[in-house]
């Protein structure tokens, strides 16, 4: 089941209330600080809950390295320094 966009599997009980769901979620993100993509909720063998999650990925944004400045874009770079990255040799991945 989806719940506040989290795709949530509950194993073992026979029924789990949808604010507890949430308060599981609440947890762990605040616990994380981050977004979560999955949980799956199980008795533990202790009486416990155990919680398994899945992170939303990481946003990265790319950086590259030209001639020693560490940029992100290259949009307020002058007509040379654009023509330097344009014919710089790209190189790509082996199989």
């Amino acid at each position: 089941m989806i719940v506040n966009g989290v795709n949530v599997t509950v194993n073992g009980f026979d029924s789990m209330s949808d604010r507890e769901i949430l308060s599981y979620i609440d947890y762990i993100q605040n616990d994380t600080e981050e977004e979560l993509s999955a949980l799956t909720i199980s008795p533990a063998a202790d009486g416990d809950v155990t919680l398994d999650y899945t992170l939303q990925p990481a946003k990265f944004e790319r950086i590259r390295r030209i001639t020693g400045y560490l940029v992100g874009t290259i949009d307020r770079w002058n007509n040379a320094k654009r023509s330097e990255e344009h014919d710089r040799v790209k190189h790509g991945l082996m199989n």
